[in-house]
């Protein structure tokens, strides 16, 4: 609901089926994970184009927010009123979280309201308020704003009545960019009567309504910097009358007397001077001006204070350096000391170092004793090796007996694999020859038909038969390649196996050397080292390997 509202006040494109969809009872919604204030910048707040009523935006937000912090005191002013003095304190507040307005606008916002409501300025009683405030805070929230305002402390002996049509002239100033307002007379552009209207002048348009309701809007003066305003003389019966001249149209306006006259004058001058220099409005340039001000003196202030602790960063060092020399003399005389007692434990230390070495001369004669029991432990280790590698030759050898079978496999199936090919292609030929057949069957005259469709209907028959035959090569062909893959595995497990006894016979193999008799023979050299058997025994074992490769075939 509230995103919907939002949405609508801001005029930002939106489905409220969407909406409610999103925002469901569930735990994967944005909000559930990452809070609401995420969505709301990246959903909402970055749509924005501005085009919107700011003041229905901030009735909204005030609508969200009054009913759980305004105080519930009787106040001297309206709720309304307290909306105003709310979107004031968002106009005049820092631009930090958590707001609040500083001392320096609060005596502004009440100079304005006092200014508004005729009456004089006390100085003096801000200036108690403003040190008070100063002792226990930077500013104030926009509750006890409201709050202060509603107190009637700087406001006493006015009725309510006239504290509400002051702030609502603050108001209008401040956040409407109202610069003037009242009643004159303006001549219309096809009957030429005079007419009373409202006049509301504003940084870059006048509008007039019927009243001052602003309900009926009657229209616009757009100016710009090539609008111009001047006196006219009186004429027709009308006094105090003035000029308006735009690139599209005049206007003629009477105003009340000569005082109206020429303060309208100077206000619309004021602000085609602003127009043509590219300024803000004036009220939003002083508060740019209080501000760069205020962080002015907050510099000086905070320069200020890093010299105070450069001077006292510096009087720390010299007392550090003060320190850094007494603790040196001691460190002397202690040293001094240590001297004196470092001569009186020479002979002390020598007598310990005679004991030590003959302590070390223990530990090694007992280090030999423990190499020559770990000597032992190794020869019973490499006697385990050796039996080791001869079970794993006997593994290589049923290693390479399965890898010869995986082979024989292999080539099988692919023989399989190739015949249902070719078999599949027959037919694929035939099916075509057929439909060919068909096609040209489709073509004959009218009278050939009826004996064209007989002949037709039984090649169909016979193009179906072939189909599911196909289909059942198809399936043939599928099992065999599941045949062949599987075959094909069992020979890459095959030819691990191999590689990996040879890796561990490889490894081995020197260990083999180095415990058998010596060969008045010469060795082989293998890719591992010297071989692990001589020329004759490499002979004897080849015709064994041929014998059994005779005897599978």
């Amino acid at each position: 609901v509230l995103s919907h509202n939002l949405c609508t006040v801001l005029n930002v494109p939106h489905d409220p089926v969407a909406l409610e969809e999103h925002f469901r009872d569930d735990d994967e919604g944005p909000v559930s994970n990452q809070g609401y204030m995420p969505y709301l910048n990246k959903f909402i707040l970055e749509k924005v184009q501005g085009n919107f009523d700011k003041v229905e935006f901030n009735r909204m937000c005030w609508t969200l927010c009054a009913k759980k912090n305004l105080s519930k005191s009787p106040l001297l002013i309206s709720d309304e009123d307290a909306f105003k003095v709310w979107v004031i304190f968002n106009f005049l507040s820092e631009d930090k979280y958590p707001l609040i307005i500083v001392p320096e606008e609060i005596e502004y916002l009440l100079k304005k309201i006092t200014e508004a409501m005729g009456a004089g300025w006390q100085q003096e009683q801000f200036d108690h308020y403003k040190i008070a405030l100063n002792t226990s805070r930077e500013g104030l929230s926009a509750w006890e704003l409201i709050d202060l305002i509603g107190s009637g402390k700087f406001s006493k002996g006015m009725d309510r009545q006239t504290v509400s049509m002051a702030i609502n002239e603050v108001f209008n100033e401040l956040i409407l960019d109202v610069l003037k307002q009242g009643y004159m007379l303006k001549k219309g552009h096809k009957r030429k009567n005079w007419m009373e209207r409202w006049f509301v002048l504003k940084p870059n348009i006048i509008s007039y309504y019927v009243s001052e309701d602003l309900k009926d809007k009657k229209g616009d003066i757009i100016l710009d910097g090539n609008c111009c305003v001047e006196a006219l003389p009186d004429k027709d019966g009308k006094k105090c009358l003035f000029l308006i001249k735009c690139l599209d149209k005049t206007f003629e306006i009477s105003a009340s007397d000569k005082k109206k006259k020429q303060e309208w004058i100077q206000a619309i001058q004021s602000t085609v001077s602003l127009l043509r220099a590219g300024s803000p409005p004036p009220h939003k340039e002083a508060r740019q001006k209080r501000k760069e001000l205020r962080q002015k003196l907050l510099a000086e202030q905070e320069e200020l204070e890093r010299q105070m602790k450069e001077l006292q960063a510096a009087n720390e060092n010299k007392q550090k350096e003060l320190e850094t020399v007494r603790k040196q003399l001691e460190a002397a005389a202690a040293r001094a000391a240590e001297e004196e007692k470092k001569r009186l434990q020479t002979q002390v230390e020598l007598q310990d170092r005679f004991s030590l070495e003959l302590e070390r001369e223990k530990m090694v004669r007992q280090k030999m004793e423990e190499q020559v029991a770990q000597k032992s432990s190794e020869l019973e280790q490499y006697l385990q090796r050796v039996r080791e590698l001869e079970e794993m030759y006997k593994q290589l050898q049923e290693a390479l007996e399965d890898e010869k079978q995986a082979r024989q496999d292999e080539e099988t199936v692919r023989k399989l694999q190739a015949r249902l090919l070719e078999e599949e292609t027959a037919k694929r030929a035939e099916l075509e020859k057929w439909h060919l057949q068909q096609q040209q069957t489709i073509q004959m005259t009218e009278a050939e038909k009826q004996e064209l469709e007989n002949q037709r209907m039984m090649k169909e028959q016979a193009l179906q038969v072939a189909m599911q035959q196909l289909k059942q090569l198809e399936l043939e062909r599928k099992e065999a390649l599941e045949q062949y893959e599987e075959v094909k595995k069992k020979l890459e497990t095959a030819a691990n196996n191999t590689k990996s006894w040879k890796d561990k016979v490889a490894h081995h193999e020197g260990l083999i050397r180095l415990i058998e008799p010596g060969s008045k023979n010469p060795h082989l050299i293998t890719n591992w080292g010297p071989a692990a058997f001589t020329e004759a025994e490499l002979e004897e074992r080849q015709r064994s390997w041929k014998g059994k490769k005779a005897a599978s075939e």
